[in-house]
Parts: C-alpha cells; structure tokens; sequence
C-alpha cells in the first residue's frame, strides 16, 4: 500500500512494485502482520515528521514475519525465521550510534517512517534489527511490540528508574503505549493507578491489571492523593501531554518523577518553577530507545504473564478502514494489518 500524497485515506492505494532484494546485510522478510501507529497516521496527513521522509512511501513502523531471503554478509540470520523488526536503524558509526543510541542518530532511518515499511507483502531491513520470535508466541502478537512495547519499557526503567513497591500513574491507560506500561509496571512489582475516560475502557484497564482505575475526565490530584495515603505517586507516565499536565504534577509526591513521551492533547504547557523545585520534583523526557531496551522489552514479554489487546484486524487492502478506526480513537489496543 504506498502513499503518494498527503491527505486522507485515499492517498495510500496498492501498488504492484518489485520484490525487495536483499543487500549483502540484509534480510527479506514476508510480512505476516504489521499494526498501525500515530506516526503512520500524521505522516499520511502531511507534512513528513521523520528526516528524509519522501513520497511516495510504504507505511509500517511495527513488522513480524518470516526470513525469505538473506544477504551475502548475513550469517546468523537463516532463512524460515520468524523475526520481529526493530524498526530504529542508525548509520553505525557515528558517536551516538557507538554509544549504543542510534535513535540519536543524524542519519536515523526508520521502517515504515522514512524507508519502506510492513504495509506490504514483503519487506526487507536490516538483518541486524531482526529479532527472532519463540514459537509460543503469535508472530501477530509480536508485531504490536515493536514501537508500543519498547516505547513503555523505555520510558519506566531506563528514564523513570521505575522499582518495586513504588506507585505509578498512567493517564490514557488503554491507548497502546498505556496497555504496555500498565502491564510492564505490575511486572516490575508497581501499584498501578490507571485513567480512562470511558466505562469500557476503565474497565478493560482493570482487567489488564491496574489496582485502582479512575475516570480520566472527573479525578484530580486530591483523588489521586487519597489512594496514596495522602502522599501522591511516585511516578507519572504522560503522553498526553497539555490536558493532564497539571493534575500529573500535582499528583507527584515529594521528589516524585514526572516521565513525559507525548503530546497528544497539546504541546503547550505552563509551569510553575517553584512547584517544581520547591518540591524537588524530576521532569523526564523520554526520547529515543536503545537496541538494549527493545531487547530487554522482548525478553520480558516472550517470558510471559502479559498480553498483547488487538482492537481490530484488516486485510492490507482494506487499510484505509484501519486507518480510519485509528482515527476515530474508539478502540482498545492494537490495530493489525495483514497481507
């Protein structure tokens, strides 16, 4: 399905295009399930988010599938493997790549976001970013890990520290970013405050394991507290941004941590200096992951005891209904896409 255009859904139409071939690092893989994300929704609608984002474009951050086809130079990746994408690839040599950051990279190149992505039968990528997926688990549930799943993991153990016993608040609980941290945190050993806005949502956000689930609309800080002995959370989880900024705050303790990775809501925001340093509060900002965290993220889930939510599956040729249930923000979970 390739984007020529930005608007809507019409812009994204199939194409027959060649099959990839691999390069001599390469591996080709045939698509088994691919799910949409934000950024395939705002890239589509225009303008380009990602450096060197270009039409036309094939879509598709979040790939699993099998091996097809390897490179010449690829040695430990065979064909009939089924892998997951680590969708981030760096140059490899400059200083944020050696340093085990290649988000950070200069010439950062993406899957789906700024080089052909999983919206098709075949895709080819680096080898190193392939991940192989143990048979007992769904190559469909794998491919709603990849931004999601290392997003949350990222953002509550490498930047908030997060640690047993500890407090976490997550506004927005059953967006996909949510659903992951909600279950990542309990496994950590975390109390889990969940919001939503919805009766089905706040209760979809208890089933997945949350301790207390409040209506994201009606609490505040006060309630919050009153869950916490008084005390406030020692951490909140916000990609929602301008909506929640005050009450996330407000409802940190005493030198709590304020992790922020979105601004779904807004960009926006005022701040009181005071409030923050009077309070010895922490602001975090969650920027780009490492190869250790989605490997780490990986682990954990191919361990067991959490679950991937699909909210609903397409066909690929019927990506524009994807696309616009995605838009309509009345879902719970991932959306897959399959050839």
């Amino acid at each position: 399905m390739v984007q020529t255009g930005f608007g809507g859904p019409e812009v994204v139409r199939p194409h027959d295009l060649p099959d990839p071939e691999p390069g001599p690092a390469d591996a080709v893989i045939a698509v088994d399930t691919a799910t949409l994300n934000r950024l395939d929704l705002l890239q589509r609608r225009g303008p380009g988010l990602l450096p060197g984002f270009a039409l036309p474009h094939i879509a598709g951050m979040d790939v699993a599938g099998r091996v097809v086809a390897t490179g010449a130079d690829v040695g430990d990746v065979r064909v009939g493997d089924r892998v997951v994408v680590d969708p981030t690839i760096g140059c490899g040599r400059c200083a944020s790549c050696l340093d085990g950051a290649p988000g950070y990279c200069a010439s950062l190149r993406v899957v789906g976001g700024n080089r052909p992505g999983g919206f098709a039968e075949y895709v080819a990528v680096p080898a190193a970013v392939t991940h192989r997926v143990p048979d007992h688990v769904d190559l469909a549930d794998a491919a709603a890990l990849p931004t999601a799943w290392v997003v949350a993991w990222h953002a509550l153990h490498r930047v908030g520290r997060l640690r047993a016993g500890e407090t976490v608040l997550i506004p927005a609980a059953t967006s996909a970013v949510s659903i992951a941290a909600l279950q990542l945190a309990r496994r950590a050993g975390a109390t889990v405050i969940a919001l939503a806005r919805t009766d089905a949502k706040r209760s979809a956000a208890a089933d997945l394991g949350a301790h207390v689930v409040l209506d994201l609309d009606d609490h505040t800080a006060a309630t919050v507290r009153d869950h916490t002995d008084g005390h406030g959370v020692d951490l909140v989880l916000d990609h929602v941004g301008a909506a929640t900024w005050n009450t996330s705050l407000t409802s940190l303790r005493i030198e709590g941590r304020l992790v922020l990775l979105g601004n779904t809501s807004g960009d926006q925001v005022n701040l009181s200096l005071a409030n923050v340093y009077h309070r010895g509060l922490r602001l975090l900002g969650a920027g780009a992951y490492a190869p250790a965290d989605f490997a780490a993220m990986l682990d954990a889930f191919f361990a067991g005891g959490m679950r991937v939510v699909r909210a609903a599956e397409y066909p690929l040729a019927d990506l524009a209904e994807a696309y616009a249930r995605q838009e309509s923000g009345d879902l719970v979970g991932k959306i897959l896409v399959r050839p």
